[in-house]
């Protein structure tokens, strides 16, 4: 597999890879890509977990168990009580 990269990303994984740290410009590729990786897939659990969220907090609506909150104070004082 071929790809290009910018020249300051260039610049970073040379220098990464003379640092000693990797062995080489692929090895840092492929720490870039595992961390990536598991950005993205902890996204993807953060998205899951906010759709979860949204759909207890939409059902806590419709069945009536819900705070409505008319100033920036009566939320303060219910999150101090938590």
């Amino acid at each position: 597999m071929n790809f290009s990269l910018i020249p300051q990303l260039e610049i970073f994984v040379r220098e990464r890879a003379a640092s000693g740290d990797y062995n080489n410009a692929s090895e840092v590729v492929r720490e870039a890509l595992r961390v990536f990786k598991c950005s993205e897939e902890m996204h993807v659990l953060k998205l899951k977990q906010l759709r979860a969220a949204i759909a207890e907090g939409e059902s806590a609506i419709e069945q009536g168990d819900s705070h409505i909150f008319n100033s920036e104070q009566e939320l303060d004082n219910f999150f101090a009580k938590l």
